[in-house]
C-alpha cells in the first residue's frame, strides 16, 4: 500500500481526460484531497460545471489501514457500474487522498452493464494516470531549541531521520519548528532533549 507507515502515495496534479465512448462522452476529473469535506466540494464544483451532463459518478479514498475512508456513488447509472470501478482504479494504483468525478454525455447508445463498467473504470485509471503518482510523508511537528554549538549536529540528525525544518528563528539561541515522520516523534523527542528542549 504504502512506502513505509509514514507515507502514502496520491495523485501529483490535478488532471482532466476527455474519452468518447460508443458515442458517448466521459470526462474524468482527478485532484488530490485531505478531507471528506475537501473531496465533497471538488466533487460539487465538478457537478455545478457540468450541471448539464446525464450524470456526475464519482468516488474518493482517503487515509490508510484503520484510518482508511471511501465513498463512491453512481449518480444514477445502474448499481455497481460508475462508482466502484471509479474507487476500483484508485486501489488498483495504490493511491489514497484523491478524488475523482467521472462526467457523463450520453451520446444515444445504451452501453450495457460490462460496457458502463469499463467505460468509467477505464476513464478513471486514465485521468489518474495523467496526473502522476506522488509520495507523502505523513509528518508531526515539533519545536525544538538549541545552542548556535550544537546547531549543526542537529540539523544533521534532522536530516539523516528525514525531517524537515519548517520555520526558524535565530535569536540568542537557535530556535526551530520541524516535522519529523510520525513514527519517530516519540524517539526523535527524547534524542533533542540532550539540546536543552522545552517541548
Amino acid at each position: 500500500m504504502s512506502a513505509g507507515k509514514d507515507s502514502y502515495f496520491t495523485i501529483a496534479k490535478e488532471a482532466t481526460v476527455e474519452l468518447k465512448i460508443e458515442r458517448s462522452q466521459f470526462i474524468g476529473h482527478a485532484l488530490e484531497v485531505d478531507s471528506e469535506a475537501a473531496a465533497r466540494e471538488f466533487i460539487a464544483a465538478i457537478q455545478a460545471r457540468h450541471r448539464q451532463a446525464t450524470h456526475n459518478c464519482f468516488a474518493y479514498r482517503l487515509g490508510l489501514g484503520k484510518e482508511e475512508r471511501v465513498y463512491y456513488s453512481d449518480a444514477g447509472e445502474p448499481s455497481g457500474t460508475a462508482g466502484r470501478p471509479i474507487l476500483g482504479a484508485i486501489t488498483s494504483l495504490e493511491l489514497t487522498n484523491v478524488a475523482v468525478v467521472v462526467t457523463r454525455y450520453f451520446g444515444g447508445k445504451k452501453l450495457g452493464v460490462r460496457g458502463l463498467i469499463e467505460a468509467y473504470g477505464q476513464t478513471a485509471r486514465l485521468t489518474l494516470e495523467a496526473g502522476g503518482r506522488v509520495e507523502r510523508v505523513v509528518t508531526r511537528e515539533m519545536e525544538i531549541n538549541c545552542s548556535y554549538a550544537e546547531l549543526d549536529r542537529l540539523l544533521y540528525l534532522l536530516n539523516n531521520y528525514g525531517g524537515k525544518v519548517l520555520e526558524a528563528d535565530y535569536g540568542a539561541s537557535a530556535r526551530l519548528k520541524v516535522a519529523v515522520p510520525c513514527s519517530l516523534w516519540q524517539e526523535l523527542r527524547q534524542l533533542f532533549q540532550g539540546f536543552g528542549n522545552s517541548f
